[in-house]
């Protein structure tokens, strides 16, 4: 998970985080490769990577050839970055709810990886996001499923609403820190019409499965009718109008 929840809830566990965050079934044998799998060939392309949190993404694009600058609303995640991608990396304290410190036009892609989920309002970042894309650049999403998290309410007996944008917190324990997250669900249609509000066209909405080798290491994840699946993230390509 990347990371624009409140800054001092990622400051409080980011090396925990971090670690967690590098082998994990969720982050590295799903969401990234997914991600990485649609960005496609990335060389000499400008990307912001929009709540970087540690930098694995930051890492792998800038591997395939990409200038890559990050941005997150965490310092200690921003720290744990620098450790990872060096002094040079460009990295910059920003929150995605404020209006980003760059220019019109400045990026040919940006990389939004499970980020949009912690802000209640998504017109003005969106907003930004579209501001900063050239004509045509693309945003990557990915965000929690929707109906994911509608029946994984439901089954522990919560009472909810799929069609109402709803508040939702949890406590996460990494590296023995525990830290309160803060979540914003939404339905499908409130996130489509999001996009198409803010000027996006969206391309593709995907629901991949994971690396072929999280069967052997996470036995307990596959299913032998549909292979290695998990309903729990949803991923856009929208490119900018």
């Amino acid at each position: 998970m990347t990371d624009q929840a409140p800054a001092n809830s990622y400051d409080s566990f980011a090396e925990g985080y971090t670690a967690e965050n590098e082998t994990g079934l969720l982050n590295a044998y799903y969401n990234r490769p997914a991600l990485l799998d649609l960005a496609g060939d990335v060389a000499g392309r400008r990307i912001l990577d929009a709540g970087c949190g540690s930098g694995p993404l930051f890492a792998s694009l800038r591997e395939r050839g990409a200038t890559v600058t990050g941005i997150d609303a965490s310092a200690g995640m921003l720290e744990q970055a620098r450790l990872r991608l060096g002094a040079d990396a460009d990295l910059r304290l920003a929150d995605l709810a404020d209006p980003l410190p760059f220019p019109d036009n400045t990026f040919d892609d940006v990389a939004a990886s499970l980020v949009l989920h912690y802000l209640q309002e998504w017109g003005p970042t969106l907003a930004e996001l579209r501001r900063v894309l050239v004509p045509g650049g693309r945003l990557l999403v990915s965000v929690e499923h929707p109906f994911a998290n509608f029946l994984q309410q439901r089954l522990t007996g919560e009472e909810t609403n799929y069609f109402r944008t709803r508040h939702r917190t949890e406590e996460w324990t990494m590296g023995g820190r525990t830290a309160r997250l803060s979540f914003w669900d939404r339905p499908l249609h409130a996130m489509t019409d999001a996009f198409t509000a803010a000027g996006f066209r969206i391309a593709v909405l995907s629901e991949p499965p994971a690396l072929p080798g999280a069967r052997d290491l996470f036995p307990d994840g596959y299913d032998e009718h549909t292979g290695m699946r998990f309903l729990c993230f949803l991923f856009f390509v929208l490119h900018a109008g």
